[in-house]
């Protein structure tokens, strides 16, 4: 695959859309392609948080386990969504788990290398947090779900 296709590829996503064409030759320097088996983890909690990822084909689960339990999931990431925000913040560890649920085709954007890039380019490093801040927001509401379904109303106050 030649850069110029990881530049339509990630100019053509709708997280990447508004970036001007000089920032997204910025992030194609930090792609990659990638792919996942179905049931292979993408990234384990605890791990280090390298890297985010555009999911191009498949789907993959975002889960919580816990030891003695069975894994929880948050929610299901597919084709045209972005996986992964933890490669943003220190100590850039993943805080969740994902796995695979089908065969999964993604580009791997490389955190170090976009971290170093976005302060470079202030403008850059804005637009990347604001889209960011939203998957952040999008995972919280998503586990906030899932602790409502586990424990419903049945806590006292």
């Amino acid at each position: 695959m030649t850069i110029e296709t990881f530049e339509r590829i990630l100019g053509e996503h709708p997280f990447f859309q508004g970036l001007a064409a000089p920032q997204l030759q910025t992030l194609v320097g930090c792609a990659s392609n990638v792919t996942f088996d179905a049931g292979e983890f993408i990234f384990r909690a605890g791990e280090p948080a390298n890297q985010f990822y555009v999911l191009r084909h498949g789907r993959a689960a975002v889960q919580i386990t816990a030891p003695g339990h069975e894994p929880v999931t948050i929610e299901t990431v597919t084709e045209g969504e972005v996986l992964g925000w933890s490669w943003l913040f220190a100590p850039y560890k993943w805080h969740f788990d994902a796995r695979a649920g089908t065969f999964v085709r993604a580009l791997a954007l490389d955190g170090a290398c976009l971290r170093g890039k976005c302060e470079k380019d202030p403008e850059l490093g804005r637009r990347v947090m604001e889209r960011f801040a939203q998957v952040v927001v999008q995972r919280l509401e998503a586990t906030q779900l899932q602790l409502l379904d586990v424990y419903g109303d049945t806590r006292p106050l």
